[in-house]
């Protein structure tokens, strides 16, 4: 961490050459504050969602009625964290207009060392990856604040991975569907994922 003014500013683990408002698929994790249990519990190897998780599921579901540049992909609620794949099908500005159109990188398969050079150049603006998730984050926060459960907190955070072609597609995929079956093993540490 880097101190301005008497202030703490935590270094971004965002990759600095890529823009995230760039038509991509993108698998992304957040976890509550501490890791503390506040979305339910897995009960046989299945998630039981509790009330806050209903709503985290809604707002969830709800991003690609709002933003109609935001395909969703798996996902899964657990008690403590949040996975899901998710799919920037074109970049628009401020005003909505269409800049750039995705392409099929699946069939494709395109390395992002072609492209990257291209999108750092495009500055991040709201519609990318960062602000959908934070504007996620503060509607669940909200919510909760709504269910008297005003000592809920998202970690300041998120982990994002950006899917480079079809094989890491399925096993990120894979590794959703499976991570509620893994609950005992990596209960405290949603961030620590194999190499999928």
């Amino acid at each position: 961490m880097n101190n301005h003014n008497n202030r703490h500013i935590t270094k971004s683990i965002r990759l600095k050459t890529w823009d995230y408002r760039t038509p991509w698929w993108y698998f992304v994790t957040i976890a509550t504050k501490n890791h503390k249990d506040y979305f339910g519990q897995i009960v046989n190897g299945e998630m039981k969602l509790n009330r806050l998780g209903v709503m985290v599921n809604q707002k969830w579901l709800k991003i690609a009625e709002l933003r109609k540049n935001v395909e969703l992909d798996y996902y899964v609620i657990m008690p403590n964290h949040f996975h899901r794949v998710i799919v920037l099908n074109y970049i628009i500005d401020n005003s909505g207009k269409l800049l750039l159109q995705a392409d099929k990188f699946l069939e494709e398969q395109i390395e992002l060392n072609n492209t990257k050079l291209f999108y750092s150049k495009i500055s991040p603006k709201p519609n990318s990856l960062s602000s959908i998730i934070r504007s996620f984050k503060s509607s669940v926060t909200k919510s909760a604040n709504e269910l008297n459960l005003t000592e809920f907190a998202w970690q300041p955070r998120f982990y994002d991975r950006i899917i480079r072609n079809e094989k890491k597609l399925f096993n990120i995929r894979n590794y959703i569907e499976q991570n509620p079956l893994k609950w005992k093993l990596e209960k405290n540490y949603p961030e620590n994922m194999p190499e999928l």
